[in-house]
């Protein structure tokens, strides 16, 4: 297939990296051209523009930072888009910008999948992502070719819209363990005590989580190479609150959540594994 990748960041780059190696015709654009560069020794097409990337494309795959990013690049694209070919939005936007997507894609003459993916940097470089996909099922035989590429499954949810619905409900959780995590080793480490018993004690317990171990052993360790960043976290953390609203439920833990990063990005944290909220204890 031939596939316009737009946005080659922490998670553009290795989908795209995967597409290719897998035979597929891959050209990609980024915003910073440096970071799309390396593609090219992937077997991708660097481009210039959103336009001259999706040039006669089946597929156009959007894996951007927010809402506002998506819109302008697919809005640059416009005039070489392809009526035949399928978006699939693959960032994580929220549901407002989600509506505004399917309605830009239907006035473009676009098919439209709604696919946000669960997962960080190590499984969309191991091509183990989790997809989460809606759309209408006819389009299905026509992007599932992309997602066995970049996923190791995906589910199919119902009409475009509901995957950024269950995307914003799995990452609160994400959200919640980390704020929980960060809270825990600051208060192990603030009592005097060596945090890796923390680790120890509930090792294989029902509250031990492999999430736990992770991110609980990179905080000790001050290890923030970031896989998904406290600065993106926190754009999440916003949109899940958005999502509350609109439902009308109200969501306590999230809310918290969102405080910790906010006050990790105002200490200098932003660009740092969101294990790095920890530091919200302390600032």
């Amino acid at each position: 297939m031939k596939i316009a990748v737009l946005g080659t960041g922490l998670m553009g780059a290795p989908i795209a990296a995967n597409l290719a190696a897998a035979g597929h015709d891959v050209r990609v654009w980024n915003r910073t051209r440096a970071k799309a560069e390396p593609l090219a020794s992937k077997g991708a097409t660097v481009t210039g523009s959103p336009a001259e990337a999706v040039e006669g494309v089946e597929v156009v795959l959007t894996v951007l930072n927010d809402g506002p990013a998506v819109t302008s690049a697919i809005q640059a694209a416009a005039p070489s888009l392809p009526h035949d070919a399928v978006w699939i939005q693959a960032s994580t936007v929220g549901i407002e910008a989600t509506e505004d997507h399917i309605a830009l894609a239907r006035s473009l003459g676009l098919e439209f999948v709604d696919a946000p993916v669960l997962g960080s940097t190590k499984p969309a470089a191991e091509g183990k992502l989790v997809v989460l996909a809606s759309g209408a099922e006819e389009l299905r035989p026509r992007v599932q070719p992309v997602f066995d590429v970049i996923g190791a499954r995906t589910m199919w949810i119902g009409e475009a819209g509901a995957s950024s619905k269950l995307k914003l409900v799995a990452n609160s959780w994400v959200l919640a363990l980390t704020a929980a995590v960060g809270e825990a080793v600051s208060l192990a480490e603030a009592s005097g005590l060596d945090p890796k018993l923390l680790l120890e004690a509930i090792s294989g317990g029902a509250i031990d989580t492999p999430y736990l171990q992770m991110k609980g052993g990179a905080i000790i360790a001050r290890s923030f190479e970031p896989a998904f960043t406290v600065e993106n976290a926190l754009k999440d953390a916003r949109l899940v609150a958005e999502a509350a609203d609109r439902a009308k439920v109200r969501l306590d833990v999230a809310q918290a959540s969102a405080e910790r990063l906010k006050r990790a990005v105002d200490g200098g944290h932003g660009d740092k594994d969101m294990a790095a909220s920890y530091f919200a204890s302390f600032e």
